[in-house]
């Protein structure tokens, strides 16, 4: 049985200058990781690029990352598609490569029904016996995946989680409340809205699948140990010394921003892929003063 809970880093995908994937530089972020006490990675989620990552650039980066954590850490790969069939292909390959989970974001552009989004999601698991946890973000996707769809689907053994990034905390309740009733305590719900995170879990979440955590991993990790001893007042103040960074974080595309903090700090590289273009000087100034304040820039 798949029970993760806590702080899962939405990995960035470190790339050089001329966009190649910099190898060093993703082993020295999971490790990184791994001493900071984060308690997951989703690797190739979109905030690694998926989108402009060819396939078996795609299926490269899940090996080495399950070959570089060797079992220290889980490891939950983006395997979402536009296409079902792509979805399955990719969900294959990230069992193979020894994942011990997937998320599956909606697929976007082409808009399906609910009953399509139930449809793609069952064929994919009934396809692949891994963990896999659906991702719903319609802000970016211009697709939402329902609570009822999303219950619907919880009943498949291998449909084990949700990553809710609506940021309505309403929603996400009902959701809560709609589980524990129905005593289904394997389903998991993790926040993806990192400004409403500390909120959904302190509502019953089982974690954060964060962006954020990128660069303060160690305070986003504490925020869950926290509220999983019930401190929930300590939580909630260790999240404001966070909320200019969690609003600075998403003033452009997700990650034009995160990229542009951690290779401020030199924690990676400056490559990030076209469509995609460094983080507008503009908000230069704001940013380094907000790493200032959170003691990650001198």
């Amino acid at each position: 049985m798949f029970n993760l809970k806590g702080s899962i880093v939405a990995l960035v995908t470190p790339m050089d200058l001329d966009g190649k994937i910099n190898w060093e530089g993703l082993k020295e972020l999971i490790e990184w990781h791994i001493s900071s006490g984060t308690s997951g990675i989703v690797i190739v989620g979109t905030t690694g690029e998926s989108a402009t990552l060819d396939v078996a650039e795609h299926v490269q980066i899940i090996e080495r990352a399950v070959d570089i954590s060797n079992g220290r850490i889980k490891i939950i790969a983006g395997t979402g598609a536009n296409s079902t069939k792509e979805a399955i292909y990719l969900t294959n390959s990230a069992k193979s490569a020894g994942s011990d989970a997937c998320l599956l974001v909606t697929p976007y552009y082409n808009k399906p029904t609910q009953e399509g989004l139930f449809q793609h999601y069952m064929l994919i698991a009934d396809e692949v016996d891994i963990p896999q946890i659906l991702y719903n973000v319609p802000s970016r996707t211009g697709c939402d995946l329902m609570n009822e769809t999303v219950l619907r689907l919880s009943d498949h053994d291998n449909i084990i989680g949700l990553k809710d990034a609506t940021g309505n905390m309403e929603r996400s309740a009902e959701l809560l409340e709609i589980l524990d009733t129905s005593q289904n305590q394997d389903f998991h719900l993790y926040s993806g809205d990192d400004p409403t995170s500390t909120q959904f879990m302190i509502n019953g979440g089982s974690g954060t699948i964060s962006v954020t955590a990128n660069i303060v991993p160690k305070m986003i990790s504490d925020i869950y140990s926290l509220v999983s001893c019930g401190k929930n007042d300590e939580a909630v103040k260790l999240d404001k010394k966070l909320s200019n960074l969690n609003k600075i974080l998403f003033i452009e595309s997700n990650p034009i921003p995160i990229k542009w903090m951690l290779n401020r700090i030199g924690r990676i590289t400056e490559g990030i892929r076209l469509p995609l273009v460094s983080f507008d000087s503009k908000y230069h100034q704001d940013a380094e003063d907000i790493l200032k304040d959170i003691n990650l820039l001198n």
